[in-house]
């Protein structure tokens, strides 16, 4: 575990390394909040004031817990000790999971598999290697072999390649109409075809395999991506 993680606040070091979806029947579940993520560096204060004291520096698209509060523009910051910060709600985008603990200590996130809960189980391999042509979630693995692997735990077989992908399933035609488990395809001119996918997560947000970023990895829905975004399948 790294320095980082070790710190009182839930980084999303802490959140993979703990993650736990198939957890005991016996063991009393509470909901702590929902996923957040940040979209841009931001500071979780001591209270909801801007020269509040800082208790961390976030960076963008860190994964934290939040809750509402009762302050329009502040969300509550579950930390490690068990206290609230407080962070700007125009900095977090609020992710569509459930975050919970058992009473034997065990956090993970709520969800049964299905379509719209595999971007949750999706988390659990952030870090793992990009690898053109991997099929390992653990050891290495490509964008398409990503969302492949992923698909196949809740009986859908997929092709391996994007492009054959994108073929598949129901179309979705307007943004406004993405929901959490849909699959994103997006074209690749260097090679003028379909040439990279992601599933869809809510929020704005999307999880896939990046050789860009090493690995798998969580992204904003921006402009550039907008811009070549060519199919979504449900």
């Amino acid at each position: 575990m790294t320095a980082h993680a070790r710190k009182p606040w839930i980084r999303i070091a802490a959140i993979v390394a703990i993650l736990t979806l198939a957890l005991p029947a016996f063991a009393k579940k509470q909901v702590l909040g929902k996923l957040g993520q940040t979209v841009q560096a931001t500071k979780i204060l001591a209270q909801p004031a801007a020269r509040a004291k800082v208790y961390y520096s976030a960076k963008a698209f860190e994964y934290l817990i939040v809750n509402d509060s009762k302050y329009d523009t502040w969300l509550k910051v579950k930390l490690k000790n068990g206290r609230d910060g407080y962070i700007a709600r125009n900095a977090v985008a609020k992710l569509p999971y459930d975050v919970t603990q058992t009473t034997n200590g065990e956090t993970g996130f709520e969800s049964g598999l299905d379509k719209t809960s595999i971007p949750g189980y999706a988390l659990k391999y952030v870090g793992t290697p990009y690898v053109w042509g991997g099929n390992n979630l653990k050891g290495g693995i490509d964008c398409s072999g990503f969302v492949q692997q992923l698909y196949g735990k809740i009986g859908m077989n997929l092709p391996r390649t994007a492009s054959e992908q994108a073929l598949v399933g129901k179309p979705i035609t307007r943004l406004d109409d993405l929901k959490s488990g849909d699959r994103l395809y997006f074209w690749e001119n260097k090679r003028n075809k379909i040439g990279h996918t992601g599933i869809y997560m809510g929020n704005g947000y999307f999880i896939h395999s990046s050789r860009g970023k090493g690995g798998v990895d969580t992204d904003y829905l921006s402009e550039k991506w907008r811009k070549i975004l060519v199919a979504a399948r449900r």
